[in-house]
């Protein structure tokens, strides 16, 4: 594969068409050339992902996509592979007819798909049906999809998993499961969110040997998450110099989602963590972990003098949100501290819109987000990107969407996206730890902004440690060691 310089810049379908035309008109290279260029990437890595792969069959539809499948296929017959070619149609125009007569001329193995009859048998299946043009469910090619996914045969898919959304990472109807996903010209943003976990497979970039100069003055729509942490403390550091987080919340029969929140903040380097909650978790929490200073808390009375003494506020887990969780709420979110909502705190917010004027960072899933929008968990799902960027608009507040590919937005429009995680995560309590992960890196003097961007990063590369004995039965508590390893910097993931 060849290097990426921007492998951490993620582009919209239009940007990367942008990019495509200034290929062609600024630096002369034809439509055919990069079709050309992108089949050779594209034949390369297949040959090196299955160096065994002696037949494979190509799927090819009548746009650009299918022209790459064309001259792939054609590069395979040349090198002495066994290769079919089903089409979807004969209509090919442009680069992508002459991509089909290219291929007719070397080997006129072609079939048109029907219905009824069954796919040859092949040790690779080609991926060319649709490219990054397709924004809706591929309804002709739908069966076809469904049995390629059937068949068991790995798919190469070329530039992005034919039914996938390249724009955001939605699935409206079939799509292609790839094993793997050769990309052209630049990263398009939906391959790294969303349905595209269970789409895409392993991904690889190719630039198809275009200067750094095609790139210049094309703005990114969003960034790859890099792995952060903070710097080593200074020798005469102490409790003083890193923050005061106290976490709110644990109502009768949820200290576990306090407790994982306050020993998150602990081990993400706060100083000092005290947990407001309900008296009866007191015992519970001064046994399991006693760094956890635990106070009693009836009201805002008693919560008034714990919110002087705080630098970052954690809101949220197993707060409820009845008369004593939204007290609580109010009168955090009325101290002026900066702080981190989660939980029922998104909850108690969506029933009562505010902006906010303090550093916030606010963490919900899309089931959340869905209320914090007022739409439903679907939309959401949708479109990730303008979701996570309109929450961060409307509360003033960088965001964090939860779920495969998690996203970070800025109020400003800046976004980054999660590419660590694994669905063992999938699990009770991980919301709360990332709350007091977030929490104490604020508390730590990082903005909002990056320490969500850190404290995402840390929670999913812990959950990456800790999943390596495997992801089903994983526990949020499993990520607590792992993340104090990564937090200062030992191991990367």
């Amino acid at each position: 594969m060849q290097a990426q310089a921007h492998h951490r810049d993620l582009y919209t379908v239009e940007q990367v068409r942008a990019l495509d035309r200034r290929a062609i008109h600024d630096l002369g290279i034809s439509g055919f050339e990069l079709m050309s260029r992108a089949a050779t990437a594209a034949f390369a890595a297949l040959c090196r992902h299955w160096p065994q792969a002696r037949r494979i069959v190509v799927f090819c539809g009548p746009g650009n996509n299918g022209g790459d499948g064309y001259l792939l296929a054609s590069l395979a017959h040349g090198s002495g592979m066994l290769v079919d070619v089903i089409e979807l149609s004969d209509a090919s125009r442009g680069d992508a007819a002459a991509a089909r007569d290219t291929w007719q001329r070397s080997a006129d193995n072609t079939h048109h798909w029907h219905q009824e009859g069954s796919l040859p048998h092949a040790d690779v299946y080609v991926d060319a049906l649709y490219g990054t043009g397709l924004n809706r469910a591929p309804e002709s090619a739908a069966a076809l999809i469904e049995q390629i996914n059937a068949s068991g045969v790995p798919v190469l898919a070329l530039d992005v998993p034919s039914g996938l959304n390249a724009d955001t990472g939605d699935c409206p109807g079939a799509a292609i499961n790839a094993q793997l996903t050769v990309s052209f010209i630049a990263a398009k943003r939906g391959l790294y969110t969303g349905h595209a976990a269970t789409k895409v497979g392993a991904l690889q970039i190719d630039t198809l040997g275009l200067p750094d100069i095609l790139w210049q003055g094309m703005p990114t729509d969003a960034t790859l998450l890099e792995a952060m942490h903070l710097p080593p403390r200074t020798r005469d550091a102490h409790k003083g110099d890193s923050g005061h987080v106290l976490a709110i919340g644990g109502d009768h029969g949820t200290a576990g989602a306090i407790r994982l929140c306050g020993e998150a903040a602990l081990r993400s380097g706060a100083g000092l963590v005290s947990v407001a909650t309900r008296g009866d978790n007191l015992i519970a929490l001064n046994s399991a972990r006693p760094e956890l200073m635990a106070h009693a808390v009836h009201g805002p009375q008693e919560l008034q003098p714990l919110l002087e003494r705080a630098t970052v506020l954690g809101v949220g887990p197993g707060l409820g949100q009845g008369a004593w969780g939204h007290a609580l709420w109010l009168t955090a979110l009325d101290s002026g501290k900066p702080l981190v909502l989660d939980a029922d705190g998104l909850n108690l917010l969506a029933r009562e819109t505010r902006s906010f004027t303090v550093p916030a960072v606010l963490t919900p899933h899309p089931g959340e987000a869905a209320r914090l929008l007022d739409t439903t968990t679907a939309a959401i799902q949708r479109d990730r990107f303008a979701a996570a960027r309109a929450l961060a608009q409307r509360y003033h507040a960088v965001v964090v969407l939860k779920g495969a590919g998690s996203l970070i937005a800025h109020p400003d429009g800046r976004l980054d996206v999660c590419t660590w995680g694994n669905p063992g995560m999938g699990s009770g309590g991980m919301g709360d730890l990332l709350t007091g992960i977030v929490a104490a890196l604020m508390a730590q003097g990082c903005s909002a902004w990056d320490a969500a961007r850190m404290g995402v990063g840390l929670h999913a590369r812990a959950g990456d440690l800790a999943a390596r004995l495997g992801e089903r039965g994983l526990l949020a508590s499993d990520l607590l060691e792992p993340l104090r390893t990564l937090g200062n910097g030992l191991e990367h993931v």
